[in-house]
């Protein structure tokens, strides 16, 4: 692991989020005596543990259209601020409970209720599933009546990726987009083709090519990874809400992060990309315990909060 040189409370938290995810890679070779449920929920429990939310927020389980969900509530809610948040987990083995840390950190800072939908997950149920699911939580949250220029997306990894489908899903449906998109060190290229995947490869403590190999073959069961619907580099991105995209500049993702924020640019989507230098993969998990993860956040608040009052 070569990473920035993290605080000792840190790095004890890093290695705990590395040991949570122990389960993932025998699941994926089908060894091992846990099943995906099993593995899911394991990884769930022990990241909330080494990862807790914060004080001051609340979190209860509801559905959306019949996906379920938990809905994050901090102390103060202003004007109805919704995100819609995606968590990731390479589509096959996120849980939301291990990201309780993060969603009450966000909702904390943007002032904002956070659903986060608990979409099901390949193995079992591979491309598209999962992002229909999600698909259709949004499309919930526009039909229980809440306004568009109130909902902001965001999503890590295979979430952010997400974050990219679910606006041209919703744009293509002729439906309202939100008012921002934030995507979190998103997986955006399964052909894994970046020149990055190789020169991070090792650095990246958290992910490899090879590890990204096999997710991805667990999750497009027989669809292509130049779909548009997996891979959004690939996409027709035009007429999208204006986009954040932050990057670990040691993540074996780097090149196609860069490559969608340029693909966003190209097609006028107004895009913000930050690299920010020696980060590692979805690094935000550590907000109220690094400052790297807590200035990245501020940035992506920031982001979406200019957009909410754009659109007053």
């Amino acid at each position: 692991m070569n990473t920035m040189n993290l605080t000792p409370e840190a790095a004890a938290l890093l290695e705990r989020w590395m040991q949570a995810a122990g389960g993932i890679a025998p699941a994926l070779a089908g060894e091992g005596d846990l099943s995906w449920a099993e593995v899911r929920d394991n990884y769930g429990k022990e990241l909330a543990a080494a990862l807790p939310a914060p004080h001051g927020v609340t979190f209860e389980r509801t559905e959306l259209d019949g996906v379920p969900a938990m809905l994050v509530v901090p102390e103060e809610v202003t004007d109805d601020r919704t995100l819609l948040y995606i968590h990731g987990g390479g589509y096959v083995h996120g849980a939301v409970e291990a990201y309780v840390g993060l969603t009450g950190h966000y909702a904390k800072r943007l002032r904002a209720r956070v659903f986060v939908p608990d979409y099901r997950q390949a193995p079992e149920h591979p491309f598209p599933t999962p992002i229909d699911d999600v698909f259709t939580a949004y499309r919930a949250l526009l039909a229980a009546g809440t306004a568009p220029e109130k909902i902001a997306i965001s999503g890590d990894s295979a979430g952010g990726a997400m974050v990219i489908t679910v606006m041209r899903k919703a744009r293509d449906a002729g439906m309202p987009l939100p008012v921002a998109g934030v995507s979190l060190s998103p997986w955006a290229d399964l052909t894994h083709s970046g020149s990055s995947v190789q020169s991070r490869n090792g650095l990246d403590p958290l992910t490899s090519g090879e590890f990204l190999e096999k997710l991805a073959r667990a999750f497009l069961g027989n669809a292509l990874p130049t779909d548009p619907d997996a891979s959004p580099v690939f996409a027709d991105v035009r007429g999208l809400a204006p986009t954040l995209i932050q990057m670990g500049e040691n993540e074996v993702m780097l090149s196609s992060g860069i490559t969608l924020a340029g693909r966003l640019a190209e097609q006028r989507v107004r895009t913000t990309l930050e690299v920010w230098p020696h980060m590692f993969h979805v690094w935000h998990l550590l907000a109220g315990h690094m400052a790297e993860s807590d200035e990245a956040l501020d940035n992506a608040v920031s982001f979406i909060t200019r957009e909410y009052e754009r659109a007053r």
